[in-house]
C-alpha cells in the first residue's frame, strides 16, 4: 500500500477524497464526481473525521475484513453539514450539522437484516450488495450517506468540529453499556480500560451514573491518566494475567463487593485471563458484555455460570438511538469531550495521521480535518 496526495483545483461538480485502490493498493487523494442525492439519502460537506488505530493495517489489506470492491473512500465516523437532502428524508434539513456513523442496517422487515460498516467492511455473508452500494466512507470533502446513519447534534452543534468528531470514540462502548443495562448507582468494571474504546467506556460509565468504575488494564501509566480524567469515582486495577487473583483485586477495588456489570473491550487479546477476571468479579446476577476482539476461546465453567446467575451478552456496535443519548450526555454536561486528548491533521496529512493513530492509547483521539473551515489542531 502506497500513499500520496496531490494539489487539486476541484471543479464545482467534483470533490476531493482519499481513495483506496483495493486492499493493499495505492491510497491517494483524487477528485471524484460530486455525489448526487437520491431518495432516502443526504449529501454532506464533511468537516472532520476520527481515524481508526488500525487504518494503515486495513489499507494494506492485512485484516480479515470484507472490503468494498474496487476503488473506494475509507473512513467511518465524522461530523459534517448537510448540503442537500433527497426525497423521503423528513427530519434533516440543509445547513444542519450532524454526526455520521458507519453502522447501516437494512430497513426491510427481515428476521436478520443485512448490515455493513460503511467505508470499512461487510458484517455477514449476505451484506455484499449493501457494501457495494455503500462502500464509500467519510474521508472525503463531500459524502453521500443514508439518512439513517446521521445523528442530529442539537444543542452541541456550536462545538469545534474536531471535538464533535471525537464522538466516534464513544458510540461503540455506549452501545455495549446500554445493552448491558447499566443503571445509576451500580458498579461497573471496564476490562481494556487502557484502550481506545475502553477508556471511553470509563467516562461513559460515570456519565450514566455508575457509583464507581473499576478501570482494569495492564499499563499503570495509562490507567493513571484515565483515573485523573474520570475523577474520584474511578479506581484502577493493574492486571497480572492470573484470572482468580485479578478478580479478587477488582473486588477489593470495589470495596470488597462484586460488580453489577463488566464491560469487556479487549482488542485482539490472545488469552482470556482478563475477560475471565472480569466475569469472576461480578456479584451474583451480574452481567458481562463482550465487545472486544479476543482471538482465543473463552472457557466458562457451566456450573459456575449457572450457580452465580451470571448473564453473558455478546454485543455488536450500537442501536442508532445511542447517538441521541450520547449527544444528550454531552449537552447536559454529564460527558465532557474535553477529556479526550485530540491530535488533528490536515486532510492532505492522512499518512501521518494514520501513523499517529496507530500509537493511540487511552483517551487519545486522532482527527483529520476535511474542511478548509476547520480549525487547526489542539
Amino acid at each position: 500500500m502506497t500513499t500520496s496526495s496531490v494539489a487539486s483545483n476541484v471543479a464545482p461538480d467534483f470533490s476531493a477524497a482519499w481513495r483506496l485502490h483495493g486492499p493493499g493498493g495505492t491510497l491517494r487523494i483524487e477528485d471524484i464526481a460530486l455525489p448526487k442525492v437520491r431518495p432516502g439519502t443526504v449529501r454532506l460537506r464533511m468537516e472532520a473525521a476520527p481515524i481508526l488505530s488500525y487504518l494503515r493495517e486495513y489499507a494494506a489489506g492485512n485484516l480479515p475484513y470484507w472490503y468494498p470492491g474496487g476503488t473506494f473512500t475509507p473512513g467511518t465516523n465524522g461530523v459534517g453539514v448537510i448540503e442537500e437532502v433527497g426525497s423521503d428524508v423528513y427530519h434533516f434539513t440543509a445547513g444542519q450539522r450532524v454526526f455520521v456513523h458507519p453502522h447501516l442496517i437494512a430497513a426491510e422487515n427481515a428476521a436478520e437484516p443485512a448490515q455493513v460498516l460503511i467505508g470499512l467492511t461487510g458484517i455477514s455473508s449476505d451484506s455484499g450488495p449493501m457494501l457495494a452500494a455503500w462502500g464509500d466512507g467519510t474521508l472525503s470533502r463531500r459524502v453521500l450517506m443514508p439518512a439513517s446513519v446521521l445523528a442530529p447534534l442539537d444543542g452541541i452543534e456550536s462545538l469545534a468540529a474536531e471535538r464533535l468528531a471525537s464522538l466516534g470514540k464513544f458510540g461503540v462502548p455506549l452501545g455495549g453499556l446500554l445493552r448491558g443495562r447499566l443503571s445509576p448507582g451500580e458498579t461497573l468494571v471496564v476490562n481494556g480500560a487502557t484502550g481506545y474504546f475502553g477508556s471511553a467506556a470509563v467516562l461513559l460509565g460515570l456519565a450514566l451514573g455508575a457509583e464507581q468504575v473499576i478501570a482494569a488494564g495492564r499499563s499503570a501509566e495509562i490507567l493513571d491518566r484515565v483515573q485523573v480524567a474520570g475523577g474520584p469515582r474511578v479506581r484502577t486495577v493493574i492486571l497480572t494475567g492470573d484470572a482468580d487473583a485479578d478478580a479478587k483485586a477488582i473486588r477489593n477495588a470495589a470495596g470488597g463487593r462484586g460488580a453489577h456489570l463488566a464491560f469487556d473491550q479487549v482488542g485482539r487479546a490472545s488469552d482470556s485471563a482478563s475477560t475471565l477476571a472480569a466475569l469472576k468479579s461480578l456479584q451474583r446476577g451480574g452481567r458481562l458484555v463482550l465487545m472486544g476482539s479476543m482471538t482465543s476461546p473463552l472457557p466458562i465453567a457451566y456450573g459456575e455460570l449457572m450457580a452465580n446467575d451470571w448473564e453473558v451478552i455478546g454485543n455488536f456496535m450500537y442501536r442508532a438511538t445511542a447517538f441521541r443519548t450520547l449527544v444528550s450526555l454531552v449537552r447536559s454536561g454529564l460527558l465532557d469531550l474535553d477529556r479526550v486528548d485530540i491530535r488533528s491533521f490536515a486532510m492532505e496529512a492522512l499518512p501521518q495521521a494514520m501513523d499517529q493513530a496507530a500509537k493511540m492509547r487511552g483517551l487519545d483521539c486522532t482527527i483529520v480535518r476535511l474542511s478548509d473551515d476547520a480549525a487547526p489542531g489542539e
